[in-house]
């Protein structure tokens, strides 16, 4: 019995020896850890304009569609499919024969009712001498008269009947009204068209594209709120909004906004904006998808951090901040919109004098100790 005690004794010494130096060896180890070294900063503090951004599209500042009046074959198509043409530039001919033959047609009923009204012209001179001497009748007089003014009428029929004529001729040659993209053709050479009656053919549309519209719609309550506080709107208009294409790469285009709805859309509550800008060098086209992003204010002291300081999670934005004894906390900040790319506006959460952690933000935790460099 007293050898089973002794060997009990023995072995819990010797587990508790093992306790012992085993939470010495851990003690040891953390003591010998090294602080990390975190890069921290001050935030930058500097006047920015606020923004807000607003969905919207683009539109040509002219879309024309060119139509056949007439009817006829397509006999000439001088253009292709999205080519550039000039106004003025001829795009379509239409079989002009038939109307080729009513203006000679025309021309002729004219030659022949200006000759009737010369020779009524004439009559009437010479009973109107013979009046005088009592030599006709009165009656006599008055129709000659008469038929003097019957000859003027058809001779005035006449000439509108020949303007009409040439014009009806004029729309077999098509021309372009205005300068733009052409879509493709309605009616290629050979087949018929039947523009007349009221109804015109509609052949191809014209696209003028720069300058190029960009339309946008904002609350009625924001269009008052900006129009009091902002610098950047003079009496009815922003005076300037910039574009923003989808692609990431595209630079913001400026533009001047020209046109604000006199109404307040009652589904929407809305009013509909539109700004424009030269569009030469971008090449842009009518129907695309655009953001627009309008001035509202300004803030003299914004703060502004590295958006890449910022991580996310469920309760949105944050940071680790740096306090005075080098301890890591975690915090939670309201953002705004992002100032030259790189730089994100933090509206609430952080004070102009607080340190933040700028890089590893996966190498930090709350409660850490760091040793924070290139403050």
């Amino acid at each position: 019995m007293k050898t089973n005690k002794f060997i009990l004794l023995a072995i819990i010494v010797l587990a508790a020896m093992t306790i012992f130096f085993s939470c010495k060896g851990k003690s040891n180890r953390n003591t010998n850890n090294p602080i990390p070294k975190i890069d921290v900063t001050k935030p930058l503090v500097m006047p920015i304009v606020l923004h807000r951004e607003y969905p919207g599209y683009l539109k040509s500042n002219n879309i024309v569609d060119v139509v056949g009046r007439v009817n006829g074959y397509v006999i000439k198509q001088n253009f292709s499919s999205g080519q550039y043409i000039n106004e003025g530039d001829l795009l379509y001919i239409i079989d002009p024969t038939i109307y080729e033959n009513r203006v000679n047609q025309a021309e002729a009923d004219l030659s022949s009712a200006e000759a009737t009204l010369d020779y009524y012209e004439n009559n009437y001179q010479r009973m109107l001498e013979a009046s005088k001497s009592d030599a006709i009748s009165q009656i006599d007089l008055i129709q000659a008269e008469t038929n003097v003014r019957t000859a003027k009428a058809n001779v005035k029929n006449a000439e509108s009947a020949l303007k009409t004529a040439r014009i009806t001729l004029s729309y077999c040659y098509i021309k372009a009204p205005i300068s733009g993209y052409l879509t493709t053709s309605g009616a290629g050479e050979g087949e018929y068209v039947s523009g007349s009656d009221g109804n015109p053919f509609k052949l191809t549309t014209i696209y003028n594209n720069d300058p190029m519209y960009a339309y946008f719609n904002i609350e009625d309550n924001q269009y008052l709120m900006m129009r009091m506080q902002s610098q950047n709107w003079g009496a009815y208009l922003p005076k300037k909004v910039y574009v923003n294409m989808q692609e990431g790469d595209f630079p913001p285009i400026e533009a001047t906004p020209n046109y604000i709805s006199p109404y307040v859309n009652l589904k929407t509550g809305t009013l509909t904006l539109r700004a424009f800008f030269e569009n030469s060098e971008y090449d842009l086209k009518s129907g695309m998808y655009c953001t627009v992003s309008l001035p509202y204010g300004e803030n003299d002291n914004a703060i502004l951090i590295p958006d890449a300081s910022t991580g996310t999670d469920q309760l949105g934005r944050y940071i680790y901040v740096v306090d005075n004894n080098n301890i890591v906390s975690y915090r939670h900040i309201e953002v705004g919109e992002i100032i030259d790319d790189s730089l994100i506006h933090v509206k609430s959460g952080l004070s102009p004098d607080e340190l933040f952690v700028t890089k590893a933000l996966l190498k930090v935790r709350a409660g850490m100790k760091v040793e924070p460099i290139n403050k």
